[in-house]
């Protein structure tokens, strides 16, 4: 009886240690490094173009869901990494964009208008 129940403390001390291990790296956010958001996706997101502020290097889209920031679908303003990528679009213009966190600002990285 000893030995069954040594073996059963041992099975779920073994299993809580596997359970904790696999939790852990499934829940652990590699990507913030220093205050920085890494996430990268190769997936676009579409938008429409809602306002451009030249001077203050944003735009405005009203987008679908986010899914590397896993933001669902609302009309929000973004920082642009480069200010080109204001001049390829105009209010109203159907979009496909990527963005990512990047020191708790929203940033657009690359921005193309829909055909």
């Amino acid at each position: 009886m000893k030995s069954m129940r040594q073996l059963l403390i041992l099975v779920s001390i073994a299993s809580a240690a596997a359970f904790g291990s696999a939790f852990a790296q499934a829940t652990m956010d590699h990507s913030k490094m220093g205050g920085m958001q890494m996430v990268a996706s190769n997936e676009m997101t579409q938008g429409e173009v809602r306002k451009i502020d030249k001077d203050a290097k944003k735009i405005t889209i009203r987008h679908g869901e986010i899914k590397n920031l896993e933001m669902p679908p609302m009309t929000m303003v973004f920082q642009v990494r480069d200010p080109a990528l204001l001049e390829k679009v105009q209010t109203g213009d159907q979009v496909q964009f990527k963005a990512m966190k990047d020191s708790g600002s929203l940033v657009v990285t690359d921005l193309q208008p829909v055909k």
